[in-house]
């Protein structure tokens, strides 16, 4: 085992924070895990899990053992008429997972094609785009559970997936993702529920088209973050009550909704940010992007002061317009490398 001191993970964020850690280790193996896992106990040293940084707010110092999981592997566990049921390793590349799913006729994933990060992720913050969501083609989780010592799988139900979140974000000390165990359909089943991408697709329905077009509408929207650093999209789409939602409406006759279960409304957060006057507008390095108003930009070489300057002028001027209050999706780290709240910024 080989930990490495003093460590800069600029290059391992998408946002490209400058960030130093005290203690890393790159993890390939479930030896290498439980290895490192003894040495953060040893040393007294939290942990932070490391997966494609795409989803991350980091301090310039973090005073923890960054463990960056890079298990590989794709392995058929189950077969019947109507599924496939793979294994596959955390540290895989998800949108070239994603893409090798359609060339071996294996469908479901197709709508979250060019989503960053790497498996192992997925699950944590329940990942989706375009109608679908990770946890709709998960079978179970196999983690390292911290807190029993033992390693287990944790059925899909038991993960509790619901909108951007997941027992892995609502516990994030407690279990390390090794494996995440998915059940994809044989035959196309088709989600085209949102407008943009049911005329991209037009008449040829394929799952290889449908996810051509999910790349491309991407593209087109969100900018590569080796080019402007960024974690997508950066606040998350409100859901509010139908009754407020028709109150809000009265107001703002073209607000973009989808209605959900029990009574809600999600709310387009883009939408809003871009009414209160943020699509391309910067603070000093960082702003919101010219073309998707939904995600912050990195644009030189800011750190986290700014960043969190800069949405929470965001999350001020949507709330005094709207009265609704943005919540941003990617999780910020303190300098010992655990989860802490965001500030909530309403006046």
């Amino acid at each position: 085992m080989s930990i490495e001191k003093h460590v800069q993970l600029k290059s391992l964020n998408t946002l490209s924070l400058n960030s130093v850690a005290s203690d890393y280790i790159k993890i390939e193996s479930i030896e290498a895990l439980i290895l490192a896992l003894t040495y953060a106990d040893e040393q007294h040293l939290n942990v932070l899990i490391l997966s494609g940084g795409s989803n991350m707010l980091l301090p310039e110092k973090v005073n923890a053992l960054i463990i960056h999981m890079n298990i590989q592997g794709i392995e058929q566990l189950d077969e019947d008429d109507q599924s496939i049921t793979l294994k596959i390793g955390a540290g895989q590349v998800w949108h070239d997972f994603v893409l090798w799913t359609t060339t071996q006729n294996l469908y479901g994933l197709q709508n979250l094609a060019l989503i960053p990060g790497l498996v192992g992720a997925s699950p944590v913050q329940n990942i989706g785009a375009y109608g679908v969501e990770v946890g709709d083609f998960i079978d179970s989780v196999d983690v390292y559970d911290r807190i029993e010592k033992r390693f287990k799988s944790i059925l899909a139900a038991d993960c509790h997936f619901s909108y951007r979140h997941s027992i892995f974000k609502q516990d994030p000390n407690r279990f390390v993702i090794i494996y995440v165990n998915f059940k994809l359909l044989k035959n196309a089943d088709l989600k085209l529920g949102y407008g943009d991408l049911k005329n991209a697709v037009g008449d040829e329905k394929t799952a290889l088209n449908l996810q051509n077009q999910v790349i491309k509408i991407r593209q087109s929207k969100l900018p590569d973050p080796k080019e402007f650093p960024n974690v997508g999209s950066f606040f998350k789409n409100p859901v509010i009550s139908k009754l407020d939602f028709e109150a809000l409406q009265d107001k703002f006759p073209h607000v973009p909704h989808y209605l959900q279960s029990n009574d809600q409304v999600k709310i387009a957060a883009g939408w809003l940010i871009e009414q209160a006057g943020w699509k391309g507008k910067q603070l000093g390095h960082v702003g919101m992007f010219h073309k998707q108003a939904l995600v912050l930009v990195n644009y030189a070489d800011a750190n986290l002061t700014e960043v969190q300057k800069t949405y929470y002028a965001v999350q001020h001027d949507v709330f005094q317009k709207f009265a609704i209050l943005l919540e941003p999706e990617p999780v910020l780290l303190n300098e010992q490398g655990l989860i802490t709240l965001h500030h909530l910024i309403m006046e």
